[in-house]
């Protein structure tokens, strides 16, 4: 069966056909005209676009050596199915997830180790006070909080996390306008020109992190994010001595899909920060190839800390690293209400002002 091809205009879309007066291809919905050469170019150029590939080399983490997890336990929550590894001295008296109790269940076995590990710099005392300084300049936050809300539990936790390398070859379209006006003594005229931008070339990528457990909440580590890789070392079980360390409950494979879209997120900003001299720039479409994609596997340092006020739990995180702190604080509802209606009484204020300025003009 013979195959039907349609034209579409580059501007908006609209299905485009051939005029006979003007030996032109013209758009009917917003009134473009094209070359028959430039649209022929511009057609090449999409069916010559590059298919996208992000495909990766999960081979992260090692095996342990033999007596290497002899000093290491799992202690398995029982509400939220959590295991936590630790060294065998660590009491582990509550999960640092969920704030249930954990019991210890047995050896470290059936999970890669850890190819790098960032050690905590930030101790729990600084970890406490950071929680502290959270509260400051909060003018939302209820007055009572900071004296009836108590920290339960302060637990340091190595969770486990997928650092993804990478050189990407990208490849992005955009429509893009440049618009002028000028007037007369009867009309002010506006002509808007349209443009097919094409930018493509290389970007590498190194230690892109994806959370690699589903009991550590993502947004909230990604928010005390970054870590400073540079100061990572060699795993050695001797890190984990006086923490707890999450086991990955989501492998490398599984993870792909964030790194993947970590990864065009960052592209699509540094490319489209190339194109400027325009009034508008809309991007089109985007494909990416990945080439030495390679995942590692590492453990970064948080402090987890669990307050309750009000009969509601708030969890908090803590860079142990650099001591970057994130997490959800309760809200004045009244104090909420007298703000905005502060905010509401001065814009119309500033608009009765205005408008009172312009007619004594």
């Amino acid at each position: 069966m013979a195959e039907l091809q349609g034209f579409k205009c580059p501007c908006c879309d609209g299905a485009i056909e051939f005029d006979s007066k003007t030996q032109k291809m013209v758009c009917p919905y917003c009134g473009s005209e094209f070359e028959m050469d430039a649209l022929q170019a511009y057609d090449e150029e999409l069916n010559n676009q590059p298919q996208e590939n992000m495909t990766w080399d999960t081979s992260a983490g090692g095996e342990w050596q033999e007596g290497e997890a002899e000093g290491l336990r799992i202690y398995t929550c029982s509400t939220c199915g959590g295991e936590i590894v630790a060294d065998e001295t660590t009491g582990a008296s509550a999960c640092p997830f969920c704030g249930n109790p954990v019991i210890m269940t047995g050896q470290f076995a059936g999970a890669l180790k850890p190819d790098l590990v960032i050690p905590f710099k930030v101790d729990k005392k600084a970890a406490a006070a950071a929680l502290q300084n959270h509260y400051k300049g909060k003018p939302l936050l209820p007055k009572v909080f900071k004296d009836q809300n108590h920290i339960q539990e302060v637990k340091g936790v190595y969770v486990p996390v997928w650092l993804f390398d990478t050189d990407a070859d990208a490849y992005v379209r955009y429509k893009a306008t440049r618009t002028r006006s000028w007037s007369d003594s009867e009309y002010r005229y506006t002509e808007t020109s349209h443009f097919a931008v094409v930018r493509a070339g290389g970007i590498g990528f190194e230690n892109v992190p994806v959370d690699g457990s589903t009991k550590m909440d993502d947004t909230l580590m990604e928010s005390i994010e970054p870590f400073d890789i540079s100061e990572a070392v060699d795993f050695q079980t001797a890190f984990l001595s006086g923490y707890l360390a999450d086991k990955y409950d989501v492998d490398a494979d599984a993870s792909i899909g964030r790194a993947n879209e970590r990864i065009k997120v960052s592209t699509a900003e540094a490319f489209a920060s190339t194109v400027q001299g325009y009034t508008s720039v809309v991007p089109v479409s985007s494909t990416i190839n990945l080439q030495n994609g390679r995942a590692r596997y590492a453990l970064y340092p948080v402090w987890i800390l669990t307050t309750q006020w009000n009969g509601q739990k708030f969890t908090f995180g803590v860079n142990g690293q650099t001591g970057k702190i994130a997490g959800d604080l309760p809200m004045d509802k009244g104090a909420f209400w007298k703000w905005l209606l502060g905010v509401a009484g001065a814009v119309t204020a500033a608009a009765f002002a205005l408008s009172y300025l312009f007619w004594m003009l």
